[in-house]
């Protein structure tokens, strides 16, 4: 995997204020983007360039893959592996207001992942709207 640099990190940070303060951490290489102490997103080059990986689950990794982003996978000890993280869609990665509906999408995911029953504070009333 190949290093991603701060700038991408805190572009794609700023892509996800419509969740509140996100917070980019290093993690293998990559980064891990958290909003409300969740994983929403992690940002990794696997051979395509920096990506930001939005968090998914059962229920929103079909809008994903209609949308055409892909599957975070890599091969492992000779094996392929995936994680619950889908590329975010070309035209939200030009602004924030595009971002919006995904990220609450990732920020559902996180939540579901993590078995709490909560949203982020800053969009409480609008947390369940999928993205058009």
């Amino acid at each position: 995997m190949a290093q991603i640099s701060t700038d991408f990190a805190d572009y794609c940070c700023e892509l996800l204020t419509s969740l509140g303060p996100c917070r980019a951490k290093r993690m293998f290489g990559g980064w891990g983007i958290s909003c409300d102490g969740l994983t929403v997103a992690i940002l990794a080059d696997l051979g395509e360039g920096d990506t930001l990986w939005l968090k998914a689950s059962d229920e929103s990794r079909t809008l994903y893959e209609q949308a055409g982003c892909q599957r975070f996978s890599y091969t492992a000890k000779g094996m392929a592996r995936g994680l619950n993280y889908y590329s975010a869609p070309t035209e939200a990665m030009e602004s924030p207001a595009l971002m919006r509906d995904w990220a609450r999408l990732a920020w559902q995911a996180a939540v579901q992942a993590h078995g709490k029953a909560s949203t982020p504070k800053t969009h409480r009333k609008s947390a369940r709207k999928p993205p058009e």
